[in-house]
């Protein structure tokens, strides 16, 4: 069902439950140590390592004070006659169970979205990039913007800045975005490199938009929020009205609203993060080992094409007020069932994976499966019948509590993956080159139902990064929220790019990328250039006859250019050959080259 932009705002404002964070102070000099840990690519046989330190998850049964998986690994403890056995006797009688051995079928969950799932627009209208990169980049939005921008550089001038200025217009900041992402296209060493005209890289491009000076006093004064205001929300600094993100707040919810408007996720998404890479410390940045210091977004994503669903950006250790960990409330605060609706199947890496949030997302009807890392909490750790290194490749272990299962296969090393939407092992097969004897041969291999959707479906966010990745607006910055300012232009661009491919299907990415920066800064695209046949060539208009005096006569044909234009009825013994038609060919009447300007 398709809505005009307005209703399907209005629509997702009326269901909007906004992400908030405690405060913190922006000059916190405490960073956060966090690590990103591996996560093995199954369908590539590569390992993504990243080093995320496990988050702690504290969480209690009510009625027993007992986890999930220790009433597996004490035996079912519902068994009146065995809730006496010693945890330690009843620990050893557990063991993993084998593919041969049969899972349940897990709960089928009805989905239940709250809108038609896919694009929320009419494919029937005509849809430039312009016009979807503007469903999150509005004119009133953009006019905003160019209203902060003007006070911040007042201000900066102010203060003593040397540097020419006149107000910035809605025109104007446009060229300046087409800008950036032609910059993201077209890769040079520094901005000014992209104005030099004595280099043999010379670019024509960017001083026909604007300046070089001018671009890069946009730069230095771009503002998504008021200074008069941010020097209120500066004063409350180590109090709990404080916003660590408030610079930023005023854009990025309006392209979080944008987002969830104008278009509705199909049943798969999936949970990730994404870092930029920022040498601010502000405290709101993530520490990843042997790289810089980033920014965390939290992304919701539709796995069916990498559109970005919902995001929240990480503010440090302190940015949620439950005690249940950074994981579980970073996806929740991303799962709002009133605007989702229900049956959906997130999910996730190992950073998130916890059987409190997969039975707490059961109970709010969202299915869920995830890698997990083995020593988090609550997880079965019991050894009896389990994996080792000296297990064959495609041996599979699982272990069933309730609507959760735990499912080990030894691929290259051992993978662990958990869901509440799967069975342990239904048959899936997978090709595996194992190398045996010095030759590389295929192996057809059993996988785990788990771990097959997990590939498939946590591949449509790494087709989401693969996009940004092309496009992504890079730019050095002194100020944290000019570097978060260039991802909100991503995220809209690459929404927009996909809008666009699900409406209409008929560009490239490069291609759609073209034509946003073109239509961004008001240019024209040169026009291909005109490729003629080389049969456009004079020849005789009838064949020669052997009549000498009949040469000069036979096949003369009145010249089609002399009747069109002059409305002379000229004869000429001539023709084009590739276009059929008598054209003069004289010294003082070259009918023929007047004719094949015009085409």
């Amino acid at each position: 069902m398709a809505h005009t932009p307005e209703e399907a705002l209005q629509t997702s404002a009326d269901s909007e439950e906004e992400f908030t964070f405690s405060s913190e102070d922006d000059d916190d000099s405490e960073d956060e140590s966090f690590h990103l840990k591996g996560r093995v690519d199954l369908a590539k046989d590569t390992i993504y390592n990243a080093n995320v330190a496990p988050s702690c998850a504290h969480h209690t049964r009510a009625a027993c004070k007992r986890s999930v998986f220790n009433s597996v690994e004490k035996l079912n403890e519902c068994e009146n006659e065995r809730d006496q056995m010693p945890a330690a006797k009843r620990a050893r009688t557990l063991s993993w169970k084998a593919e041969t051995d049969v899972d349940r079928v897990a709960q089928t969950l009805r989905f239940l979205p709250a809108r038609e799932p896919g694009p929320l627009l009419s494919a029937a209208d005509s849809h430039s990039p312009m016009s979807l990169f503007k469903l999150f980049f509005t004119e009133s939005v953009v006019a905003n913007l160019c209203h902060n921008t003007n006070a911040q550089a007042a201000r900066a001038i102010a203060k003593g800045r040397k540097y020419k200025w006149t107000d910035v217009g809605v025109d104007e900041l446009y060229r300046y975005i087409g800008l950036v992402f032609y910059m993201a296209a077209v890769k040079m060493s520094s901005i000014a490199d992209y104005w030099r005209q004595d280099s043999l890289f010379s670019l024509p491009f960017p001083a026909t938009v604007m300046p070089r000076d001018r671009y890069r006093t946009i730069s230095w004064n771009v503002h998504m929020s008021h200074p008069d205001a941010d020097k209120e929300n500066d004063r409350k600094r180590g109090t709990a009205q404080h916003d660590r993100l408030f610079r930023i707040k005023p854009l990025m919810n309006t392209i979080r609203l944008a987002c969830k408007a104008f278009y509705h996720p199909r049943r798969n998404v999936a949970v990730k993060e994404r870092l930029v890479a920022c040498r601010a410390n502000t405290g709101m940045t993530a520490y990843v080992k042997a790289k810089l210091t980033n920014f965390k977004f939290f992304v919701l994503s539709d796995s069916s094409n990498g559109y970005t669903v919902d995001f929240s950006v990480y503010t440090g250790k302190n940015s949620f007020p439950t005690d249940r960990g950074l994981s579980y409330d970073a996806v929740m605060s991303l799962l709002d069932r009133k605007l989702l609706g229900s049956g959906y199947h997130v999910y996730m890496d190992d950073f998130y994976t916890t059987p409190k949030l997969f039975t707490d997302l059961l109970a709010l009807k969202f299915g869920a499966c995830g890698m997990y890392r083995d020593q988090r909490k609550d997880f079965p750790k019991t050894a009896s019948n389990s994996l080792s290194r000296n297990s064959s490749r495609g041996s599979i272990r699982w272990i069933r509590d309730g609507p959760l299962v735990c499912v080990k296969w030894m691929d290259t090393q051992e993978v662990s993956v958990c869901s509440t939407i799967h069975a342990a092992y239904t048959g899936e097969r997978v090709q595996r080159k194992i190398k045996a004897q010095h030759t590389w041969k295929t192996k057809i291999l059993p996988c785990p139902a788990p771990v097959t959707a997990y590939n498939q479906h946590m591949g449509g966010v790494d087709l989401s990064d693969q996009l940004l990745q092309y496009y992504a607006a890079q730019h050095k910055t002194m100020k944290w929220y000019r570097k978060i300012f260039l991802p909100f232009l991503d995220i809209a661009a690459n929404n927009a790019f996909i809008l666009h491919k699900e409406l209409h299907g008929n560009m490239t990415h490069d291609q759609f990328m073209e034509e946003l920066i073109t239509e961004l800064c008001d240019v024209k695209q040169k026009a291909a250039p005109k490729q003629f046949s080389t049969n456009h060539v004079p020849i005789p208009g009838a064949e020669l006859t052997s009549n000498v005096r009949r040469i000069a006569t036979v096949g003369r044909r009145i010249c089609v250019h002399c009747k069109a234009v002059h409305g002379k009825k000229e004869q000429t013994p001539w023709k084009c050959q590739a276009c059929d038609v008598h054209l003069c060919l004289q010294l003082n009447r070259n009918c023929f080259q007047e004719w094949h300007k015009s085409l």
